[in-house]
């Protein structure tokens, strides 16, 4: 039996269940290897992990000390080895030699360790054009500005042409023939060009610099020739500064991002470098998905896993997280723009290049042309009869095939992609290609259009041209590893997006491995993580039950503070039925209209309606307004409708929040008539499902509006299912999913087709989807352990006989805390009416009866009740 702990950094006193969650995380760290850790939304989750966690590594450090000063104790010269081998880099750096040698030494010993280089995405070592390094002086306020203006219009046009012409390059050799970025033809004026110019500044700072002294004759040391290239960016230059810059962040302690950009600007230094020279020192790093699971992006960031401790916060979606990461798309306009850059470019220099990238420019075209043919479907029936008889299917537009099927289908599958990959990024063909495109379209418009539509013109051909890479470096992976989706323009008439050509991942457990087989521990915490066996058959099938932990907790709340409905019918006496086909009937939509114009009547202060999609919800609110429905609801509630632009969403919130504050306290018995609240239509897997507390009377009611399956239209999760349906867990391996050829074709219907044939694992697969974006939506509500609220599953499909619990029911994944204390169903409308009217009439009795108490002995709710309800309203 493990002892138990206490974490005295917590700052309150921690409930039972929060004890447990941490005690579980510290001894998974302690053990190592992989442990999922569940507890319900509004238990103070993320609060336990970050005391745990960080208790653990305090421990850890300080069992490190003990050891090394008994090994001091015992003499001898070993002090410096002792232990160093078996620990992590930065526990080594931050115990072992902190504050134990000077800082020239430790100047010395970090460029020996590797802390001036990086690592490029095949894992080879370059060193960096140092990012922070000498001059600077008076003249580093002008080049601050200089680096600004740089590359201005009148620049760009007065550029002589042979500035993007590529160097030579061996065409068989894949080692050789390098070229480096020259500063030009990328101009500023957005994030993208922004982050290309910093680091084409920072690249061609020494070649510029061995380039001026040739032409100028003045020593690569001095300072008084130097362009504005010739030095890097300004914002770099300064080594004493950048010191500075750290000593003072360390000093200071955490800090968030603006606090940061504003020590910059007072150090004039640049606080983005500046940070993250500081993370081989750091003892925490908190950062997204993308930047951890991602390998490119760890190396780029100069982040090590070995023996590191991963701690994976609302991991409920990292397998699909995961794998989309690895996804690549291009559009139809892309690749239009590219291969116009590609011909533009190849005809003007023809002549002028050598025959290593003539042979490869010719390549891209090759491949851009072939990639356009697809999707404007000409020459169709020769080249792709397999995607022709899809299009000439039901729905018309996409279709899906094999990475080799794909390759063969267009002729493309004799071309090197890894060699052509090589040669894109040692060349820098891309940035000189769009330059030259930039270029040639400023010339031609001659009346001068604004500034912004060429920014713009520019920044698309970049991304454009990355999109192609990430799309052909898409195409070296193993065939079953994913799928092609293509997708063909649709009519001018219709508002979906145009052509694309997409790669789909499907297959996670190789990429996780890397980050499994290096980390000490990897934890998976989140609110619903049932069923875990879906994420260990995606993400480490291979990994033995006995060497995974799992642990999971119940709620904080009492059963008297929640009141889980199932509502199988209206007030009319309808049943509900909001599956895919029955949801649009005009009898189903009124009957919800019915329903929720009736709560609003029972239901003290903020409500929320979680509808599948953002399509629905419109046709609902429509049919609604049309009726008058909306002019009833109005009448006791206000109601706000979730944005679909997520910059919006705080606004809507706020005003909500406002508004139930004002109206809930004033109304009374006098006017009972008068406005009690609101009304908050939300999406399912919109902004407001998830990251966002509806506490106290933000949320006294919430309901879920059906079952929100995913749309069986969708061909990538259609794909994705088909691939895990036919996952061996025995063997490790995919077996092909057997489907008719007309299954393809990304239509409903087809959809349909494809989860009727799914025997198990594609089955639970979507099933799991659905139920976990319900399990998200309907935690929103309960925050502390005062809370309460009812939650109502609006859709007869939620019916179970409590005698027969088989996994097969949608209740049955419902988290333990609503399914053990949930109303299996109600015989009509006017018992839901009598079970709500009970369960807000008991809370609101014990809310007077505690505000009185308060009263009479002059205080005010107990520090323990009010700590989660006092959190933001939206967690950020």
């Amino acid at each position: 039996m493990e002892e138990r702990r206490e974490f005295p950094a917590f700052p309150y006193e921690p409930y039972s269940i929060q004890l447990d969650f941490m005690n579980a995380l510290y001894q998974s760290l302690n053990k190592g290897g992989v442990a999922m850790l569940e507890s319900p939304t509004g238990t103070g989750k993320t609060l336990s992990i970050i005391c745990s966690a960080l208790q653990w590594l305090v421990d850890k450090k300080q069992h490190q000390k003990t050891q090394m000063d008994s090994s001091l104790n015992l003499g001898g010269n070993q002090e410096d080895q002792l232990g160093v081998d078996d620990e992590p880099d930065w526990m080594r750096d931050f115990v072992i030699n902190k504050d134990t040698k000077s800082p020239e030494k430790k100047t010395k010993e970090k460029k020996q360790m590797g802390f001036n280089k990086k690592i490029d995405r095949k894992g080879k070592r370059d060193n960096v054009r140092d990012l922070i390094t000498n001059g600077g002086g008076k003249d580093e306020e002008t080049d601050t500005e200089k680096v600004k203006n740089l590359l201005t219009k009148h620049e760009v046009e007065g550029m002589d042409e042979e500035e993007f012409l590529v160097e030579e390059y061996e065409s068989e050799d894949e080692n050789g023939g390098r070229s480096k970025r020259k500063g030009g033809g990328v101009p500023l004026g957005s994030s993208t060009q922004i982050n290309e110019k910093c680091l084409e500044l920072q690249k061609s700072r020494k070649k510029e610099i061995s380039k001026i002294s040739k032409t100028k004759n003045i020593r690569a040391c001095g300072r008084a020739g130097r362009s504005k290239t010739s030095s890097g960016c300004p914002m770099l230059r300064n080594q004493k500064r950048g010191k500075e810059f750290r000593s003072e962040v360390s000093q200071q302690g955490p800090l968030d991002i603006e606090d940061l950009v504003q020590i910059g600007n007072d150090l004039k230094i640049c606080p983005y470098y500046g940070s993250r020279s500081m993370v081989h020192t750091a003892d925490l790093v908190v950062l997204p998905y993308q930047s951890l699971l991602s390998k490119s992006s760890r190396e780029s960031l100069g982040l090590s896993l070995k023996d590191s401790v991963v701690v994976i916060d609302e991991a409920h979606n990292l397998a699909d997280s995961l794998v989309s990461m690895y996804n690549a798309k291009i559009t139809l306009s892309q690749l239009e723009l590219v291969h116009s850059h590609l011909e533009s470019y190849f005809i003007r220099f023809r002549n002028l290049l050598g025959p290593g990238n003539r042979r490869y420019i010719q390549i891209m075209m090759v491949l851009t042309r072939a990639f356009l043919q697809v999707l404007r479907d000409e020459n169709c029936q020769s080249t792709f009869d397999p995607l022709c008889n899809a299009e000439r299917s039901k729905s018309g537009f996409e279709s899906s095939t094999a990475i080799n099927e794909f390759l063969f289908a267009l002729n493309i599958d004799n071309i090197n992609l890894y060699k052509l990959l090589l040669y894109i990024e040692e060349s820098n063909i891309m940035h000189k290609v769009c330059g030259y495109g930039h270029k040639l379209a400023l010339s031609v418009e001659v009346s001068g259009l604004k500034n912004d539509d060429q920014s713009s013109h520019d920044e698309s051909a970049l991304s454009g041209f990355q999109a192609l890479v990430n799309m052909l470096l898409s195409l070296t992976n193993k065939d079953g590893d994913g799928r092609i989706i293509i997708s063909r323009p649709r009519p001018k008439c219709s508002m979906q997006q145009g052509g694309y050509l997409k790669y789909v991942m499907l297959t996670g457990e190789k990429i996780f491995s890397e980050i499994l087989n290096q980390a000490h521990a990897v934890i998976f915490a989140g609110g619903t993580l049932q069923p875990i066996e879906e994420t260990k058959e995606r993400l480490f099938p291979w990994l033995p039950p006995d060497q995974l932990h799992f642990f999971s907790c119940g709620h904080i709340i009492p059963s008297a503070n929640i009141l889980p409905v199932v509502v199988p019918q209206g007030p009319s006496g309808h049943s509900f039925d909001f599956s895919y086909s029955a949801r649009s009937s005009s009898v189903m939509i009124k009957e919800l209209g019915l329903l929720v114009s009736n709560l609003v009547n029972v239901v003290p202060e903020g409500m929320v309606l979680f509808f599948s999609s953002f399509d629905y919800e419109g046709q609902v609110y429509d049919a609604w307004k049309e009726s008058g429905i909306i002019g009833r609801i109005m009448k006791k509630k206000r109601i706000f409708r979730e944005p679909r632009r997520s910059t919006d969403v705080e606004t809507v919130l706020k005003e909500y929040k406002e508004t139930i504050d004002a109206l809930s306290h004033r109304s009374s018995k006098r006017d009972p008539e008068s406005r009690n609240g609101a009304i908050l239509l939300a999406i399912v897997g919109g902004k407001v499902s998830e990251g966002i507390n509806f506490s106290d009377g933000m949320g006294r009611c919430i309901v879920m509006v059906g079952l929100p399956y995913p749309s069986p239209a969708d061909i990538e999760l259609m794909e994705r299912i088909k691939h895990i349906e036919g996952f061996d867990t025995s063997s490790g391996k995919n077996t092909k999913f057997q489907a008719e050829r007309s299954w393809y074709n990304g239509d409903a219907q087809a959809g349909l087709d494809i989860l009727k044939s799914c025997k198990h694992r594609g089955k639970q697969y979507y099933e799991n989807l659905c139920m976990k974006a319900v399990n998200q939506s309907i935690g929103r509500a309960i925050r502390h352990i005062n809370d309460y609220a009812a939650i109502l599953l609006v859709d007869k499909r939620y019916t179970y006989d409590p005698s027969e619990r088989s996994s097969s029911q949608s209740t049955n994944k419902l988290p333990q805390w609503i399914k053990g204390r949930l109303v299996s169903g109600t015989k009509n409308y006017g018992e839901l009416q009598r079970l709500l009217h009970q369960f807000f009439k008991f809370h609101k009795g014990k809310e007077d009866n505690h505000c009185c108490h308060d009263l009479q002995n002059g205080c005010s709710y107990p520090q323990t009740e009010k700590r989660f309800s006092s959190r933001h309203f939206i967690n950020h």
